[in-house]
């Protein structure tokens, strides 16, 4: 039976599980394209309300 915990536990406990499964290399990767990622998303949340409707 699954227990109800927090998002930011459940993402520690699986950056703990990779870290010991394969390596902090294979991590610090993924940390990487997440960090990627986001400002990716952070970027192009903030630039789309400068778009120019020239209807």
């Amino acid at each position: 039976m699954m227990e109800h915990h927090p998002a930011a536990a459940r993402l520690a406990e699986a950056a703990t599980a990779a870290a010991q499964h394969q390596g902090s290399g294979n991590l610090l990767r993924v940390v990487l394209v997440v960090m990627v990622v986001g400002c990716v998303l952070t970027g192009w949340f903030l630039l789309r309300g400068y778009k120019r409707n020239d209807d």
